[in-house]
């Protein structure tokens, strides 16, 4: 019997932003999945993409190089890019250890991340 992924990427329109919506657990086997997204992404060139990885049970490091590759896609072209959750433990583990945590935008939910909620310290997403 072949293997198949769990592994899911879902690319949106929202207001005025893409929002991408990953889940399941990302490996090697799965690395052109968000690359394919981030295509997607330049193609249609909104201002802000809303990454969603409250999906994301497990990510390795090719999903952390593809991570960083739509980090520089999104900066390169003047976008925003925007992760969020919350977010698994594992994929916290990898972010904090590999230390590019604090280089990501990070917002509880896709409505926080447009601009409908609150952050924590309570000024609006920007």
């Amino acid at each position: 019997m072949p293997w198949r992924s769990q592994a899911r990427v879902h690319v949106r329109r929202e207001q005025d932003a893409l929002v991408v919506t990953a889940s399941g657990e990302f490996d090697a086997d799965e690395q052109d999945l968000l690359p394919a997204a981030w295509s997607e992404v330049d193609e249609r060139a909104l201002s802000i993409t809303v990454l969603d990885l409250s999906g994301v049970t497990f990510a390795d490091s090719s999903f952390l190089d593809a991570l960083l590759r739509g980090r520089v896609l999104h900066r390169g072209a003047g976008r925003r890019l925007v992760l969020v959750g919350p977010l698994h433990p594992r994929v916290i583990t990898l972010l904090t250890v590999t230390q590019v945590l604090e280089h990501f935008e990070i917002a509880d939910s896709v409505a926080q991340a447009l601009g409908g909620e609150p952050l924590p310290d309570g000024t609006a997403a920007m």
